[in-house]
């Protein structure tokens, strides 16, 4: 017997699972859930989800565990079933009736950060709960003390509308309810924002869809049979690539620049145990929490540490469900940055979260270190631009990539989305129709921003912004302005990321977190960091040399420093 199956179904497991079947119910479930990701980015309204696509959506089991999910955020897709409990743990899925939907956002309640809400639809097959549908949206705006983001929130409740873990029914409460009439009351740019709840509904409704047909043509049993296997399948898959690993405990650690309010840096320490088919990771002596919204709950905190892992030690091809959750455990200690404490502000947990993926990843080096990648940009660059004109707002939000690390084998990618967030960059020509209060002058790549190495690292990006229009706002959260990314085995640093204000034809460097009031006429250029490099410098191949400097990613003068020649 499948050792995921449920009591109830201990009948089930009996009779075997037939090959073929279970081969093409477990595929129709995998693409189901990537037909959802491709529903839930097409139907909504707002550019950081229709365009950079900050969304996930994924299939459960009646009991809230993960099956089957879409290639999108990384980021919100390890902890969803933990999200799932706290909102069963209110109403029992059992009690649930059609229509019926769990919503979550809370912190401090299985959540990550407020913008990415969280909603479970039940799946019922001749009045038979079956499974969940589920997705999440970064939404645009959710209220707090500032459009877009607020970077001097100094709790948890200035950043936004809170939904605790509940459950409400999608014609009763929201399809022109009072809930949906109290979020629209709440939020400052409500067409989006309301937009892109239905364009989650709608995804959960077609991935219900496909649960239903399935069940209608191979059978409740088969269905739930398939699913309990693919869990097993991935933990099979899992455990044996650890195997592969040797048993000891490997220590990394890493750091965010500061918080803003001083010059300190934030340290996260992790150790990581390795003992056969299994791993913990402890985050023991990281720093305490701060006052900046730079604090990662604890969802985000194992959602990193699981894609760290599975990201370094196994194959791409391993379905990422709740399977691979079952050989990890994490550990850290209540107050610090990873596990804050109720109401610490968390909305740019992104950075903290990279931190530990960081750590675990150069942890893994000593372990494992043909499999792991020099350190990257791996940080969330969050812009957000926005105007007040009259009694409508305009916020413009996006995240950027930079320079992916090198690998043993392979350059880093270039101007790329880290591994966490992998939000795609919003056009130029999206940004033009959508916004009137600033103009894209300039997007490219920085030069002589990689790494060195073996293998050079991931070149950074630049976006340059001239604001139109008097009274705007510009906020953001970024990080590796200090502290570079790093380099493996002699491998160099890649470039750190940096932004500057012209106006009135004088240049000053912004801080990498803060808000700040821009004008007419105003210039903003941003640029993000490179990827560090991998093995040896003496090492590079001349024929890599003289193409970087061919293509212009590397200047000669660049080349004769770091390597001695240019070809």
């Amino acid at each position: 017997m499948p050792k995921h199956d449920r009591p109830e179904n201990e009948g089930l497991a009996i009779t075997p699972l037939d090959p073929v079947e279970h081969a093409v119910i477990s595929q129709a479930l995998m693409a189901a859930g990537r037909e959802m990701g491709v529903k839930l980015v097409r139907s909504s309204y707002s550019n950081i989800v229709r365009e950079a696509q900050d969304a996930s959506a994924a299939l459960f089991d009646r009991d809230g565990r993960v099956i089957a999910q879409a290639e999108l955020i990384p980021m919100q897709l390890g902890p969803m079933s933990d999200i799932f409990r706290a909102c069963a743990a209110v109403v029992p899925p059992e009690a649930l009736r059609e229509g019926d939907f769990y919503i979550n956002n809370d912190p401090y309640g299985g959540g990550q950060h407020l913008q990415d809400v969280f909603i479970f639809s039940p799946v019922f097959v001749d009045r038979e709960l079956v499974g969940f549908a589920g997705t999440v949206s970064h939404h645009l705006d959710l209220g707090g003390g500032n459009p877009g983001l607020s970077p001097d929130a100094v709790d948890v409740h200035a950043e936004g509308f809170i939904f605790p873990p509940s459950v409400y029914n999608f014609e009763r409460d929201w399809n022109g309810g009072p809930l949906e009439r109290l979020v629209a009351a709440n939020i400052r740019v409500p067409d989006q924002t309301i937009g892109d709840f239905y364009a989650q509904f709608a995804a959960n409704a077609i991935g219900s869809e496909r649960v239903k047909q399935l069940c209608r043509k191979y059978g409740v049993p088969s269905v739930t049979r398939s699913m309990a296997e693919l869990i097993d399948y991935s933990e099979r898959r899992f455990r044996a690539a650890l195997r592969e690993v040797p048993d000891g405990e490997y220590f990394g650690e890493d750091a965010i620049d500061d918080d803003g309010l001083s010059d300190e840096p934030l340290v996260v320490k992790a150790k990581v145990t390795i003992k056969g088919d299994a791993v913990n990771v402890d985050f023991a002596g990281t720093c305490p929490q701060v006052r900046r919204n730079l604090n990662c709950p604890w969802a985000s905190t194992i959602s990193a540490t699981l894609a760290a892992i599975k990201a370094a030690l196994t194959s791409a091809d391993i379905p990422f469900n709740e399977g691979v959750k079952s050989a990890v455990t994490v550990t850290a200690p209540e107050g610090c940055l990873v596990n804050p404490i109720y109401p610490a502000p968390v909305r740019a947990r992104m950075l903290s979260a990279y931190r530990c993926f960081d750590a675990v990843l150069k942890a893994l080096a000593q372990a494992a270190p043909d499999k792991v990648i020099a350190g990257g940009n791996d940080s969330t660059h969050s812009t957000a631009i926005s105007h007040l004109a009259g009694s409508r707002y305009k916020v413009y939000l996006e995240i950027f990539g930079g320079g992916y690390g090198a690998s043993p084998r392979v350059d880093g990618c270039d101007a790329v989305d880290s591994t966490l967030s992998n939000c795609t960059n919003v056009p130029v020509e999206a940004m033009d129709m959508d916004f009137d209060h600033f103009r894209v002058e300039a997007y490219a790549l920085v030069p002589d921003s990689c790494g060195h190495g073996r293998q050079r690292g991931g070149l950074a990006l630049m976006r340059r912004y001239r604001i139109l229009k008097d009274g705007t706002n510009f906020a953001r959260y970024s990080d590796r302005a200090k502290i570079a990314p790093f380099g493996l085995f002699g491998g160099t640093d890649g470039g750190r990321s940096y932004c500057e204000l012209t106006r009135d034809g004088q240049t000053e460097a912004i801080p990498s977190k803060g808000q700040f009031d821009l004008k007419a006429g105003d210039v903003l250029s941003l640029y993000t960091a490179g990827g560090g490099g991998y093995g040896p410098v003496d090492e590079r191949d001349g024929d890599a040399i003289a193409r970087d400097i061919r293509e212009g990613y590397v200047s000669e003068e660049m080349a004769r420093r770091v390597y001695g020649r240019t070809g």
